[in-house]
C-alpha cells in the first residue's frame, strides 16, 4: 500500500472492490468517445479465469477512485517463453483525470510485476502517453499480435535486459472479444 498527496491509497484490490471496480470502468469509459466498451466485463473475466497478475485500485476517502489491472500473456521470444502481462484496463473516475491518479496506478503496478520477475509489459494504447513508463512501439513491433499496430507497445521490465529480436504475443483468452 502506498499513499498519494490528495488523501489517495494505492492498494490491493480485493473481491470486495467487484462492484466499485465495474460501476469506476462503466463511469470511466462511458464518457470516452467510443462510449461503454466492455472493460467492467474485462476485469470480471480475467479474475474469473485466474489470469490477473495485478490489480490495484486508488481509494480516496474509503471509495475507489481508480483502477488497473495487469493480466498473464502468453508470449514467446526466441523460441523460449517469456513471463508476460498486458496491462488493460486502467479507469478513473472522469472527475479525477489528470491528477495523477493512473499514472500512480501505472508505476505501482509495473513494481509489482517486477517483483513477481515478470520480464515484459504490453500494453494497446496512446502512444503520446504510454512511453513515459518505457512502453516503446519499436519493441512491440518485434512481436507477432492480433493486436499489432501503431498503439501496440511493449517494455522489458529489466531496463538492463536485451530486447527480443521477435516472437509472439498474445493477451489472455477474456481478450478474444476485442480481437
Amino acid at each position: 500500500m502506498s499513499r498519494l498527496s490528495d488523501g489517495f491509497v494505492i492498494r490491493a484490490a480485493t473481491a470486495a472492490d467487484g462492484d466499485a471496480i465495474d460501476a469506476l470502468h462503466r463511469a470511466a469509459f462511458a464518457t470516452t468517445e467510443f462510449g461503454y466498451q466492455g472493460e467492467a466485463d474485462l476485469v470480471r473475466a480475467l479474475d474469473a479465469d485466474g489470469d490477473t497478475l495485478v490489480s490495484l485500485v486508488a481509494e480516496q476517502g474509503g471509495s475507489v477512485a481508480g483502477h488497473a489491472l495487469f493480466s498473464r500473456m502468453a508470449v514467446e521470444a526466441g523460441g523460449q517463453t517469456l513471463s508476460a502481462a498486458g496491462l488493460a484496463p486502467v479507469a478513473v473516475a472522469p472527475a479525477l483525470h489528470r491528477q495523477g491518479v493512473g499514472e500512480a496506478l501505472i508505476r505501482a503496478g509495473l513494481a509489482a510485476l517486477r517483483e513477481q520477475g515478470c520480464a515484459i509489459s504490453f500494453v494497446l494504447g496512446h502512444e503520446n502517453y504510454y512511453p513515459r513508463f518505457g512502453y516503446s512501439l519499436e519493441l512491440a513491433a518485434r512481436f507477432a499480435s492480433p493486436f499489432a499496430g501503431p498503439h501496440f507497445m511493449a517494455m522489458m521490465l529489466d531496463s538492463d535486459a536485451a530486447w527480443p529480436l521477435g516472437g509472439r504475443a498474445d493477451y489472455a483468452p477474456a481478450f478474444g472479444w476485442m480481437g
